[in-house]
Formats: structure tokens, sequence, C-alpha cells
């Protein structure tokens, strides 16, 4: 089984917090990033099936450019200060589990494989 890869960006305690929770997960490979401002370029070299950010700390616009050229990428950003985890895929979730973001993440299409075609 493919690992799905999870790249996170931001300093948030709460990214850090979930980022130890999705470690536990044997399917998925988990890729902090040193970064607030990654580029389009740093962010496709990890090739990522999930982006997580925090909007209010992170600068997503290199993962929404992404987005744009790689559609399957999924895009979360979780706001620590509403309790807010808004995917960019035009659904919007609140009082999301670490267990409930996983199942998100295992439910969708392998963006990667498609990307390697």
């Amino acid at each position: 089984m493919e690992k799905k890869r999870v790249v996170l960006y931001g300093k948030s305690v709460i990214l850090g917090s979930v980022g130890a929770s999705l470690r536990r997960q044997p399917d998925l490979e988990i890729i902090p990033l040193s970064s607030m401002c990654p580029t389009v370029q740093e962010l496709e070299a990890h090739m990522p099936d999930v982006i997580l950010f925090d909007p209010q700390a992170a600068r997503p616009e290199a993962a929404f450019s992404l987005l744009e050229t790689h559609p399957g990428l999924l895009l979360i950003g979780i706001d620590p200060s509403n309790n807010q985890v808004r995917l960019w895929s035009g659904q919007q979730l609140s009082e999301l589990s670490t267990q409930d973001l996983v199942k998100i993440i295992q439910a969708m299409n392998g963006s990667r494989s498609k990307q390697e075609d």
C-alpha cells in the first residue's frame, strides 16, 4: 500500500499536534516544512497528496498555485482561532477530530500516482 504524503507548513501549535497525531497512521507519510513561505517548486518536490497549513500563520499562495496544476491535491487549512478546518474542495467542516481528518485523507483518490504517469 502506497502511503499518502501529507506536507505540513506553519509553526502553530495546532499543526504540531495534528502532525503528531497523524504520524501514528501507518498509511500516512508526514513531511513538516521548515519554511513558512515555501515556493511552488519546494512544495511540488515533495509530491504531496495533502497540504496542511495554518491560514493565519502561513502564506498559502504556493499551495493554491500547486492546486491549479494538481487538481487531485487536497488543501486543508486548520484555523486554531475559530476551531475550523477548511478543505479546498468546497467543503467546510467544524469540530473535526484527527480521526475524521484521517478518514478524509484516506478517502481521497491518489493524486500523486496520477502526477507520475
